[in-house]
């Protein structure tokens, strides 16, 4: 083992296709990585991939399991729910808001079919209270509770007084004993519909972050890791694994984050663009100031903005798994990338193998070349409850699916069964097979990860393809593979500049199809040379970066930076964060000489505008570095800023309001040590 001076820790990154695991030392060569692993990610159970990924670490270190002194992760688990739909079921209570409300910021279609009940009640602008009437909430309780997997709450101007939130919360924990999210404890932003959403996904997702981390703790337990459990937030900051119990919807984005966290780490480049390729999406996002750049406007996952800082990410369908297929349309053949996720062939051939192999030499060896060759059907593995309310012709073609890869040219007998076999992909149900960019990289030597017999014949199996004009597609395999790694380069380029642009205030997907910028993107001129560059490096991370971000550089007009351990920058970015809690504190002035404190939970007036705001910045460094604690940082600081809105009228000076923010930061705790006394500067 590579020896370091700081304690032994644990990254774990669950991505689209692996789950990546590290150990890591401050101190040690290359990074502090002492030793890394991967495991395909399990996606009916994390689990089960975690417990892979740490189980090959360990051993590839020979690291005894009772010296890792901390394990953090970071996990696809929030976003992937949240854009697949699932999660629990939650009721919404909304006090001081009418049915009008739903219609604001998607609040409605996120709903669906889940509970709603309106209160009266709620605060206004300064925190004065309307009178509550909770009777029926009392009433309805009852009923609901069965039907329901927790509760979300959120009160009129709740972050000027939560008085009617706590209240609400406390009837419904005394009569259920389920959990209650409060939308004060996620958000201090106006706009009541957003944070009722944002509180609405909270809620759903209390039970699959727990079951996922308690799975997580147990698996520690039995391998004798004795170590405290951090998670990733989506602003790349680290929490205790029982703050993101109780506020699962901070954790979304929480693997693009952690690829910030760690790409800075590696290269110590403070400015740059990164661009993170997987098996299924291709991230982009900005490193400013060492830091990764948030979303002001609050993170958007699944089409739903929400109040939840986060890495400003942009997420294309660009990966080492993206389908393959052929534009539709024109004369001559495209080549066409994603957006959807295949499992490649050398990969279904390593797990399966004559299943994939008989099939795709039966298909080469056919006279004519048919529009499924090439393609497989297999279930992914999830329970059979999963499968509930499926069609008739559902149910059919699914019953014919099984856990071995079945050729779509025999699986379906009619072309009008294709819409049927994506709607049980659309459910999670089945997976396609199909050739990849990373069959393509096993064709031509570039990766020996899985079964090359396998790519080579889908290549050859797909090359055979013909035109509009009838026409093979390509010569040969060989050709093919070639083609479609020229392409993974070129659509990176493309997503990268698209990014930069966006954040240069431009309609990104606009500017970057542009024909300036594509001619200059092709290269060569007659009389007008066109280049287009980017005003700082690019770091490219993921396994398959070295091999499809050779040639980026180049295109985007910038160095192309591409760090050792590029493969698990996610994980080394998931143990090498610092735990980072912010409190904000509202002062406002609802009547002439008194001054309103709102601070957490805590609301209390002043006669004089000095008193409030030293009030202010004292209670709100307190609760930060409370918050902290409780988030598991050690040695922890504070800093607070403050900014006064002020008018002048009649030559006088107006107080308006005032806001004091409070960040406590500090390095999470490891297993040998307590909880800290919190320190302030």
């Amino acid at each position: 083992m590579t020896v370091g001076s700081g304690p032994l820790m644990l990254g774990i990154d669950t991505g689209g296709t692996y789950t990546d695991a590290v150990l890591f030392r401050e101190g040690a060569a290359g990074g502090g990585v002492v030793a890394k692993a991967k495991a395909l990610t399990t996606r009916h159970d994390l689990a089960l991939g975690i417990a892979g990924a740490v189980d090959a670490v360990l051993g590839a270190a020979a690291a005894n399991p009772a010296d890792i002194a901390l394990v953090s992760m970071s996990t696809t688990l929030a976003t992937n729910a949240i854009v697949e739909g699932q999660g629990g079921r939650a009721a919404l209570v909304l006090i001081g808001f009418g049915e009008a409300d739903l219609d604001r910021d998607g609040l409605k279609a996120a709903l669906g079919a889940d509970p709603v009940l309106f209160l009266p009640g709620g605060h206004d602008v300064h925190g004065n209270e309307r009178p509550l009437d909770l009777a029926p909430l009392e009433a309805a309780l009852p009923e609901l509770a069965p039907a329901v997997t927790g509760f979300a709450v959120c009160a009129y101007f709740a972050v000027r007084n939560p008085a009617h939130e706590i209240a609400a919360a406390r009837l419904i924990r005394q009569t259920t004993g389920l959990a209650v999210t409060m939308s004060h404890e996620l958000s201090a932003k106006l706009g009541g519909p957003r944070r009722a959403l944002t509180t609405l996904l909270n809620a759903r997702l209390v039970g699959l972050i727990d079951r996922l981390i308690a799975a997580t703790e147990g698996f520690l337990q039995k391998r004798g890791i004795a170590a405290p459990l951090m998670v990733v937030r989506g602003d790349g900051a680290l929490v205790s694994a029982a703050f993101a119990r109780r506020r699962p919807i901070e954790t979304i984005l929480s693997g693009p984050a952690a690829s910030i966290v760690g790409a800075r780490h590696l290269t110590g480049i403070d400015e740059a663009i990164v661009s993170d390729i997987g098996g299924t999406t291709t991230d982009v996002a900005v490193l400013e100031a060492g830091r990764p750049r948030l979303d002001p406007d609050g993170a958007r996952v699944g089409g739903m903005r929400t109040h939840v800082e986060a890495v400003a990410m942009r997420t294309f369908g660009l990966g080492g798994d993206s389908e393959v297929s052929i534009e539709e349309g024109g004369l001559s053949a495209r080549l066409r990338l994603g957006p959807r996720r295949l499992v490649p062939l050398s990969l279904a051939a390593q797990q399966h193998g004559p299943a994939i192999l008989a099939q795709l030499e039966r298909q080469l060896g056919a006279s004519n070349p048919g529009r499924m060759d090439g393609r497989f059907a297999l279930r992914t593995g999830l329970e059979e409850r999963f499968a509930a309310g499926l069609t008739a012709s559902e149910a059919r073609l699914y019953a014919e699916v099984g856990t071995t890869p079945v050729p779509l040219d025999k699986l379906l007998s009619a072309s009008a069964q294709l819409a049927v076999l994506n709607r049980l992909v659309a459910r999670g149900l089945v997976m396609l097979v199909g050739f990849t960019p990373s069959d393509a990289a096993h064709v031509l030597g570039r990766q020996a990860t899985w079964d090359a017999a396998a790519a080579k014949l889908g290549a050859d199996v797909f090359a055979r393809r013909r035109d509009a004009s009838g026409n093979r597609i390509m010569a040969d395999g060989a050709k093919l593979a070639a083609a479609v790694l020229q392409l993974v380069t070129r659509k990176s380029a493309e997503a990268v500049l698209e990014a930069a642009f966006a954040e240069d205030g431009h309609d990104g997907p606009a500017a970057v199809s542009h024909a300036l910028v594509q001619r200059a993107l092709d290269g060569g001129s007659r009389f007008a040379r066109l280049a287009v560059a980017l005003d700082r490096p690019v770091i490219g991370l993921g396994a398959s970066a070295p091999l499809h971000y050779a040639g980026l550089g180049e295109l985007v007009g910038s160095e192309c930076v591409l760090p050792a351990h590029a493969d698990v920058a996610n994980a080394v970015g998931a143990v090498v964060g610092q735990v980072r809690i912010t409190v904000e504190a509202l002062v406002t002035q609802p009547a002439e000489g008194r001054f309103r404190l709102t601070v957490g939970e805590h609301v209390e007036d002043f006669a004089a505008e000095d008193a409030a705001l030293d009030a202010a910045s004292a209670r709100a460094a307190e609760l930060a570095l409370s918050r902290a604690a409780d988030a598991g940082a050690a040695e922890c600081h504070v800093e607070t800023d403050t900014d006064i809105v002020t008018a002048t009228v009649e030559d006088q000076r107006k107080f308006v309001e005032a806001r004091v923010s409070a960040i406590a930061q500090g390095r999470p705790r490891v297993a040998s040590e307590g909880v800290s006394r919190p320190s302030e500067n």
